[in-house]
């Protein structure tokens, strides 16, 4: 049961991959941005590519909850790749996840065009780690 999460930006898509359990997210790359529903397509492939059961993107919403440009252009693309595949799409919370990565970045000393091409998929991971964990908490044992 592998799920893809999907970190959708306007330059970069971010792609992320959990393992068969359903427990750990590997960052997998990125898309470069563009058309919406172009890009749903090649989302819509890698996820059958990878033999994901379930899509989670990302959705970007301010601090407050409110929504932002960026919100609208995240939805329209929901909608698109919901229209060009099977598998389930879901939405998650990613507020600062891509700030959290570039801060991950930096504390790694990784330089500035480095930073730039990984930093959309490691907020994938980010996102879709999350979105893990709260679907598997931990037990009283752990």
């Amino acid at each position: 049961m592998r799920i893809l999460g999907v970190d959708f930006g306007s330059r970069r898509i971010g792609l992320a991959i959990s393992d068969e359990t359903g427990t750990v997210a590997l960052a997998i790359g990125y898309l470069d941005g563009g058309n919406s529903d172009a890009v749903s397509r090649e989302v819509a492939r890698v996820a059958a590519e990878r033999r994901a059961s379930t899509i989670v993107v990302g959705l970007p919403v301010r601090l407050d909850g409110t929504s932002s440009q960026q919100t609208e252009r995240t939805l329209k693309f929901i909608t698109a790749l919901e229209a060009a595949t099977t598998i389930p799409v879901k939405r998650w919370d990613e507020r600062l996840t891509t700030a959290q990565a570039e801060r991950v970045l930096l504390e790694g000393n990784v330089c500035r065009q480095q930073r730039r091409e990984k930093r959309d998929q490691l907020a994938a991971q980010i996102l879709l780690q999350c979105y893990l964990d709260a679907q598997n908490p931990p037990t009283a044992e752990e």
